[in-house]
Order: structure tokens, then C-alpha cells, then sequence
């Protein structure tokens, strides 16, 4: 039985009106965004990673507490002249291989000693500073730098690097290192005289100074 000239009308009306529909809510339907994808406005400046506020933290201390900065000759006047304690922060091993003489060595990052899936997270997290896969803080550094140093010691920090304080176009919060780490933690611990060795053990073996090799 063929359908009549009414039913198809109301049929292809319905057809119609669906469509029509379907198109209405495709135009008004919310684009969807995959997960993880973060649409931002090109004005907007991007939020600073969690090590570089840590790090701007660190420096604004630094440079409230008054920790200045010294090149490496003068560094060795200062241990010579006044008395002045380089604390060498970097491993035993590098420690070993040349040091200034009379220096102390207290390292502020250590070999983590076991690879369970926290050390790997950590591993990872410390990567990010740059400073070295696979170490961790020394939870006994300011111990370990109390039972060697009193609080009234004027003290030169010391590391591979250096790191610095000062702003630059492409660092505007300056660049950390082990060193400027180390001073931090010092000062928060009641340390007043603290010094940092600008251009680290890298300008000190350039300036060709004394230097201690171990067997």
C-alpha cells in the first residue's frame, strides 16, 4: 500500500525539522578541548616553572642577608689574609680530585643510595634544577657544616659553577648553583658571614691558584 500524498508531506516535514535540529545544535555545541592542551591568549606571559620561584626565593634572602659575591683572588686573599673558610659543597669524589688548600668540604647533594619509584620521581625532580641526575639533598649538610665551622666563621661557598646573583637580559633572577643553595640554607641557619665564590672552582683552576690533589 503506497503511502498518501498527506503522509509523505508530514514525513519529509520531519526529516526537515531533524535536520534543522541537528545543524542548531552543531552550531551551538561547545568545541572541545583534548586533555592535557592549555589554550592561552598570546598576551598572556607564562606562569614561571616551580624551581624558578623557588630559586627567586632563595635569591631575595640572599641578597637581604647581604651575601655578596667574590672573584676567586680574592677569595684566596681572603682565606690567606682574614681568615676566611672556603666550604668546597660539591662530592667527596670531585672534592678529591683538586681543592683549594685548607678547604672543608661538606657535599650538599648526595648519590641517591636506593631506585625505588619515589627515588625515581626525585631523580627526575632534581634533574630539573641541573644540577645532577640521580642526587638528592644531604638531609645532614648543616649538621655536618656545624660540627666543622662555628656560626662566626666568615665562610666562602664554593662549587663547580659558581651560579650568580646578578640579573642578566636573559636571566633576570640571576642563575642558581649548588653554591648560592648552600649559602641560602646557611644563612637560614644562623650563619651572618657568608660569602659566595663567583665563577666557582672552574675560575679558581683558570686563574691557575694553588690547588690540592688527593690520591
Amino acid at each position: 500500500m503506497l503511502p498518501s500524498k498527506h503522509s509523505q508531506h508530514n514525513h519529509n516535514s520531519y526529516c526537515l525539522t531533524l535536520r534543522s535540529l541537528r545543524s542548531t545544535n552543531k552550531r551551538s555545541s561547545p568545541r572541545t578541548v583534548p586533555w592535557g592542551l592549555k589554550i592561552q591568549s598570546a598576551a598572556t606571559k607564562p606562569a614561571k616553572k616551580p624551581a624558578e620561584e623557588d630559586w627567586k626565593i632563595k635569591r631575595e634572602l640572599l641578597l637581604e642577608k647581604r651575601v655578596r659575591s667574590v672573584d676567586a683572588k680574592e677569595a684566596l686573599r681572603l682565606q690567606k689574609e682574614n681568615n676566611f673558610v672556603i666550604l668546597d659543597v660539591r662530592p667527596e669524589a670531585e672534592f678529591k680530585e683538586a681543592h683549594p688548600p685548607g678547604a672543608i668540604n661538606v657535599q650538599i647533594y648526595r648519590l641517591i643510595k636506593e631506585w625505588t619509584a619515589w627515588d625515581i620521581a626525585r631523580r627526575a625532580a632534581f634533574a630539573f634544577f641541573g644540577i645532577f641526575a640521580g642526587t638528592e639533598e644531604n638531609p645532614e649538610f648543616i649538621q655536618t657544616v656545624e660540627s666543622k665551622i662555628s656560626k662566626d666563621a666568615k665562610i666562602i661557598v664554593a662549587c663547580s659553577t659558581g651560579g650568580t646573583m646578578k640579573p642578566s637580559q636573559n636571566l633576570p633572577e640571576g642563575q642558581q648553583s649548588r653554591s648560592l643553595i648552600a649559602a641560602y640554607l646557611l644563612v637560614l641557619n644562623g650563619y651572618t658571614n657568608v660569602f659566595h665564590l663567583e665563577g666557582g672552582l672552574y675560575r679558581w683552576s683558570k686563574e691557575d691558584l694553588p690547588i690540592i690533589i688527593e690520591e
